[in-house]
C-alpha cells in the first residue's frame, strides 16, 4: 500500500511538473492576436458541448464514439473544441442528463472524470479546449438553477406554459447580485479550476490543453427595458468573476462568452465596458440569423441574401469592437438549420454551406491580413450522433448526443459525419486557418 501510494504522489509530481516545462504551450494574447508556442494562432473550430457527457463512464457515456469523433475532427484539420464544464440539477425540462451538480456543492464525479477523459484524448491530438462554466440558459442548469437552490422557487422554465422567455431571462438575470448563488457557483470553480486530471494526473489550472475558461453561455444582463438597469451589477459580476479565476489559475485565458451586442440589448458601451476589463483576455460574439429572424429556411431564396447582408454587417461591427479594444475576437457560436428546416440527417445543406463558405472566407481574409479576428467554433458537432425521432423530438436520456442542447430540436444546427459537402467546406477553411499559424 506504501508503495502505491509514493508512485501515485510521483506521477502526479512529474504530470505536474512536465505541465509547468511545457508552460509555453499556454495559448496567450498579446495585443489583438493569440499566440501559441511564439506563433500567432488562428483556428477554426466548433462547439461539442456534450464532450464531457460523451466521455463520461455513466449513461449516455461512450468513449468509442468521442474518440472516433475527435480523430474525424483532427482530419478535417479541426483542433479547438468549445465545451460545457459545468452542468446543475436534476428534473428540469430539457436540460442536460445526468449533470455534474445534481444538488449544491454535490459533484457527480463520473461526469467530471469524462471530462478528464476528454481533455487527455484532446492533448493527444494537440488539441486545445474553451471551457464554459455557467449558463444563462436553462438547458444545462445554469444560472437560473443556482437562483433555484438558494431562493427555494422553482425556475421558471420557459418551455412550460405558465412561463414565458422575457421572464424566465430577467430570473436568470437575478444570478449577477444573488452572493449565495454565487458562492457555490465559485465553490464549483475552485473544485474544477484546482482538479487533478483522473487519467494525466494534471492539474487543471496546469493544463495547456485548455485554452480559456469561459465565465458562461450566453451571459446576458436581461430582457427588456428593467434589464437596463441591470447593467452595473452584470458589468460587475463579469469583472469580478473573472478576477477570481485568475485568483486561482495564472495560466489560462478568461473570455465572457458574451453574444455581442444581441447579448448586450443592442448596448455598444456595455459590450465595451464589459470587455475591457483587464481581467477579460479576448472578445466573444456569436451570430444567429435564424433565432434573430434575419432569415427563414422556408422561404430561403427570399431572405437568405438580406440575412447574410446583416450578417455581415454584425460581423464588422465586432471587428470594429476589438480594434477599439485591441484584443483579439472569436465567433464562438454560429449556424442555421438545414434547406426547409428539416431536422433530418437526409435533407440537404444548400443553404449552410452557402452561409458557412462565406462566413469562414470573412474570418480567414481578416485573420490573413493579420486582424483580431482570430478563430470560430461552428454549432455544433453532431457527428456520429442522429436524432432519434427527426420530427421535432427533444433530447431525452438514452438518446445519442448531437451538437443541440437538450432544449431544441435534435438535428436543428448539427453538422453530421454524413454531410460531406459540409465537411469540405470545414476541411478547407480549417486547413487555412491553421496554415497561418505556421
Amino acid at each position: 500500500m506504501k508503495f502505491w501510494i509514493t508512485a501515485l504522489l510521483i506521477t502526479m509530481i512529474v504530470c505536474n511538473s512536465c505541465a509547468q516545462e511545457h508552460s509555453n504551450n499556454f495559448i496567450t494574447v498579446k495585443g489583438g492576436q493569440f499566440f501559441k508556442d511564439g506563433k500567432p494562432y488562428y483556428f477554426l473550430g466548433t462547439n461539442v458541448w456534450y464532450g464531457a457527457n460523451l466521455g463520461a463512464l455513466t449513461e449516455g457515456g461512450n468513449r468509442e464514439r468521442l474518440v472516433r469523433e475527435l480523430d474525424f475532427l483532427v482530419s478535417l484539420g479541426i483542433k479547438n473544441l468549445r465545451v460545457l464544464g459545468a452542468s446543475e440539477g436534476i428534473g428540469q425540462h430539457n436540460t442536460v442528463n445526468p449533470p455534474i451538480q445534481p444538488e449544491p456543492d454535490k459533484i457527480d464525479e463520473k461526469i467530471l472524470q469524462g471530462l478528464d477523459f476528454l481533455l487527455a484524448e484532446m492533448a493527444k491530438r494537440d488539441m486545445t479546449a474553451v471551457i464554459y462554466l455557467n449558463n444563462f440558459w436553462v438547458w444545462s442548469g445554469g444560472m437560473s438553477q443556482y437562483l433555484s437552490w438558494v431562493e427555494k422557487v422553482p425556475v421558471p422554465n420557459p418551455f412550460l406554459e405558465q412561463y414565458n422567455w422575457h421572464d424566465f431571462m430577467n430570473f436568470s438575470a437575478e444570478f449577477y447580485t444573488n452572493d449565495e448563488a454565487n458562492k457555490i457557483f465559485r465553490n464549483y470553480l475552485k473544485a474544477l479550476i484546482s482538479r487533478a486530471n483522473t487519467v494525466t494526473g494534471i492539474l487543471y489550472k496546469n493544463d495547456p490543453t485548455i485554452m480559456a475558461w469561459q465565465l458562461a453561455n450566453e451571459p446576458r444582463p436581461g430582457n427588456g427595458d428593467e434589464a437596463r438597469k441591470n447593467f452595473g451589477a452584470f458589468a460587475r459580476w463579469i469583472d469580478e468573476t473573472a478576477k477570481f479565476i485568475k485568483g486561482q489559475d495564472d495560466n489560462h485565458l478568461v473570455s465572457t462568452g458574451n453574444e455581442g451586442l444581441a447579448g448586450s440589448l443592442e448596448s455598444d458601451s456595455l459590450y465595451l465596458k464589459t470587455h475591457r476589463f483587464e481581467s477579460i483576455d479576448y472578445m466573444t460574439f456569436h451570430l444567429w440569423i435564424l433565432n434573430w429572424q434575419w432569415y427563414d429556411p422556408k422561404n430561403a431564396a427570399e431572405t437568405f441574401s438580406s440575412a447574410m447582408q446583416k450578417a455581415d454587417h454584425y460581423i464588422n461591427q465586432h471587428i470594429e469592437f476589438a480594434c477599439l479594444v485591441n484584443k483579439p475576437i472569436v465567433l464562438s457560436e454560429f449556424g442555421i438549420p438545414r434547406d426547409n428546416h428539416s431536422y433530418s440527417p437526409e435533407a440537404t445543406t444548400t443553404y449552410r454551406d452557402k452561409y458557412y463558405g462565406a462566413v469562414f472566407e470573412k474570418i480567414y481574409v481578416n485573420a490573413r491580413n493579420s486582424g483580431v479576428l482570430a478563430g470560430s467554433n461552428l454549432w455544433a458537432w453532431g457527428g456520429e450522433g442522429r436524432p432519434r425521432d427527426p420530427d421535432n423530438a427533444r433530447w431525452k436520456l438514452g438518446d445519442p448526443f448531437t451538437g443541440d442542447p437538450p432544449q431544441e430540436p435534435q438535428g436543428r444546427n448539427s453538422v453530421f459525419d454524413a454531410d460531406s459537402s459540409t465537411i469540405e467546406i470545414l476541411k478547407k477553411y480549417a486547413g487555412l486557418m491553421n496554415d497561418l499559424s505556421q
